[in-house]
């Protein structure tokens, strides 16, 4: 009896552990990973495990900004099940990443951008262990050809984070509740009138879209959407920012 109550307050009880097979990813990309449930000092009923693709998003209201973490997908892993006292049971699994999965392996000081899988496992009359696992978001080819673009033409990535909401644009409108922005100032402003870029991403599984936004000091602001193929060359990627910003 002494060691259910302790298990009920989550000592000796049941513990769960995600092992992903790979930790570098790209957005899209299936994955694999082991589940590993070990048992406690005493039998559990363990309701089901769930494992949850995670990411922090920027909340803009009135009263200013904060950060709140944000879920773009959800798998059941495992239904209701008991564990036995030093029992150890693996649970393979495999699933695909969101395609709006953000891009957190950037070349920037100021990367506010997060991704990790958090589990979770529901156990009867107990603490829920929890266990999260970072995930690195590696550039598609075409992101590598857009951020390269941007540095031939004079812009320095300076800040990337993820924004609450859906961006919409007429060819395109993103579906997890969040997108990505990428901040570029001018490394030397010279005969510019550009201040600031910010590049908003939303990615599928055949095109990246891009809603640009530009800061001009004498014209105001100027928007433009567009998407580019995922297998678009550096050449043609840098031929369309050209033609856009300026």
């Amino acid at each position: 009896m002494f060691k259910k109550l302790l298990a009920a307050v989550g000592i000796g009880s049941a513990k769960v552990d995600t092992r992903l097979h790979q930790s570098r990813l790209l957005p899209g990309q299936q994955f694999e990973a082991t589940i590993v449930v070990k048992g406690g000092d005493v039998a559990q009923k363990i309701d089901g495990i769930d494992l949850a693709l995670m990411t922090k998003v920027k909340v803009s209201t009135d009263n200013g900004e904060y950060f709140k973490n944000h879920c773009l997908a959800k798998w059941r892993v495992a239904e209701s099940f008991e564990v036995q006292p030093g029992e150890a049971r693996e649970l393979p699994f495999r699933a695909q990443l969101h395609p709006e999965t953000p891009f957190t392996a950037l070349p920037v000081r100021n990367n506010q951008c997060h991704v990790w899988i958090q589990t979770g496992a529901d156990i009867d009359s107990a603490i829920d262990p929890t266990d999260a696992d970072v995930v690195e978001i590696l550039p598609t080819p075409v992101l590598e050809h857009v951020l390269n673009a941007m540095n031939e033409l004079g812009f320095a990535l300076t800040k990337a984070d993820v924004e609450q909401g859906y961006l919409n644009a007429p060819s395109f409108r993103s579906r997890s509740g969040c997108y990505q922005e990428l901040e570029f100032h001018p490394r030397s402003f010279g005969f510019s009138s550009l201040r600031e870029v910010e590049i908003s991403l939303v990615c599928d599984e055949t095109e990246t879209h891009l809603l640009i936004e530009l800061d001009r000091a004498f014209r105001g602001d100027g928007y433009t959407a567009f998407s580019l193929a995922n297998n678009a060359s550096a050449s043609e990627v840098l031929t369309k920012l050209k033609h856009y910003i300026r």
